[in-house]
């Protein structure tokens, strides 16, 4: 009888989630050093950057399990992996995000607010136009509410990334051992 490894999901997504929350954490400080964070003309590059980084963690994560386990993953296995891997990010980067904006550099709020009035008048909005519009950010844009959205939007995401990611590195159980 062939010796099986005991490996548990919870023990991979809570070591693979703390990798990806530091990694979280030190690409939006260095955006934020770098006077990117929030800029509509970098954005983007910051989104495929971390859907690149929570696509390779969710991917070694994975195959971590298999390796460690049984040499098997599921669909579902797979999936409540990278879920449970992005909640726990999720968590502590928007703790982190939250005490950062609260108390390290409290002007980090306002920094994106200016920069989003800028690229707003540079589209020739209205005065009218752009309060509406930064009233809606505001309302969004608050510690509370970044640590909220930061980890629905983190768990939503990392679902998301999961289905992709899952369809290629599960491996079935053989239907008869």
């Amino acid at each position: 009888m062939e010796e099986t490894k005991d490996v548990s999901k919870k023990s991979v997504a809570i070591k693979y989630g703390i990798i990806g929350a530091l990694i979280s954490i030190i690409v939006f400080v260095v955006q934020d050093f770098a006077g990117i964070a929030g800029n509509p003309d970098t954005s983007w590059i910051a989104t495929v950057l971390s859907i690149v980084i929570y696509a390779g963690i969710i991917f070694v994560a994975q195959n971590d399990y298999k390796k460690n386990g049984d040499g098997h993953l599921n669909y579902g296995e797979g999936l409540g992996l990278g879920t449970l891997l992005s909640l726990v990010s999720s968590v502590i980067s928007s703790i982190f995000t939250y005490i950062y904006v609260s108390f390290i550099n409290p002007t980090f709020i306002e920094n994106i607010r200016q920069t989003q009035i800028q690229a707003l008048e540079e589209q020739g909005m209205t005065d009218a136009q752009i309060e509406q519009s930064m009233g809606v950010m505001e309302a969004m844009s608050g510690p509370t509410a970044m640590l909220i959205f930061g980890i629905l939007g983190g768990v939503f995401f990392g679902f998301i990334v999961s289905l992709i990611v899952t369809a290629f590195t599960k491996k079935s159980r053989p239907e008869f051992e």
